[in-house]
């Protein structure tokens, strides 16, 4: 089936989800490639099965080679021992899921291939090249679209399921989109998080040779006081054939006094620390 064809079951199954960016009505209708909403605003959902919910250029530090990089280390099961703890926190059966600033795909893909493609899954993201190569993971149940973090195109209290792994957070619009019981599960990178990758790049007397993100877990919790918070460690292995795909898909490499490391020196990377918290706040 066409990619055009799967995106338009998606939303004829799940139009209710979806709010139109200009009049903030529902959408009501899917007519031919389009969607419609009461004040006859539509957008078109593009032969590779997206809809853009935005009409304004935007920056992104994402090219081609980074997604395609990330894609494969993602694939490499790199997140795969966050996912399972996300897994764990939300309850069997249908739920809507909403992936923030979903990148290229794969974490909400895998994701549901944990949870048995039970939900109505949509990943979004600012970068147009990222929507269009989540498009390989399009399914009934998973549909992608390039939207706003600032202006949600999903209804009030629509959605059971927000998760936020490591990108920014617009908690006023959270709060509009979550269901009652619905989670906001955010995920934040800790002091160890790819911490071979820095000591090889920065050393240890750098401030970029470790995270420090107390002040985003301080705001969440000020926002969400009865939130819960997980710590997440585990060490994933590294293939040599994959050493240069983790070196592009961070931004680490573009930092200030950054060391420029050789071809051994990156292969040297056997292995990778992923050292996250999770913060879970049930509404």
């Amino acid at each position: 089936m066409k990619k055009i064809e799967i995106a338009k079951q998606f939303l004829k199954q799940n139009i209710d989800l979806f709010r139109c960016p200009v009049c903030k009505e529902s959408f009501i209708n899917q007519v031919d490639n389009s969607i419609v909403c009461p004040n006859n605003h539509s957008l078109d959902i593009s032969k590779k099965g997206t809809i853009q919910f935005i009409n304004h250029k935007v920056n992104t530090e994402y090219d081609g080679d980074m997604l395609e990089s990330r894609r494969r280390i993602m694939q490499a099961g790199f997140f795969d021992g966050i996912l399972h703890k996300i897994n764990e926190l939300i309850d069997a059966g249908h739920k809507n899921i909403v992936d923030i600033g979903s990148g290229e795909g794969t974490p909400l893909k895998r994701l549901e291939d944990l949870r048995k493609n039970v939900d109505s899954a949509i990943g979004f993201d600012i970068s147009k090249p990222g929507v269009n190569l989540s498009t390989s993971e399009l399914s009934d149940q998973i549909f992608f679209c390039v939207a706003d973090l600032a202006n949600l195109p999903f209804n009030d209290q629509s959605i059971d399921i927000i998760m936020d792994l490591f990108s920014p957070s617009a908690y006023k619009e959270f709060n509009r989109i979550i269901a009652p019981k619905g989670h906001l599960i955010k995920i934040v990178p800790n002091s160890h998080y790819l911490y071979e990758l820095r000591q090889k790049l920065y050393g240890n007397d750098s401030e970029n040779s470790s995270y420090d993100n107390q002040k985003v877990v301080d705001l969440f919790m000020e926002h969400y006081p009865n939130a819960k918070k997980y710590d997440v460690k585990y060490t994933v292995e590294l293939p040599k054939e994959l050493t240069h795909d983790l070196m592009i898909m961070t931004p680490l490499h573009w930092g200030h006094n950054a060391k420029d490391l050789t071809q051994s020196e990156v292969e040297s990377l056997t292995s990778i620390t992923v050292d996250v918290s999770i913060l879970d706040n049930q509404f």
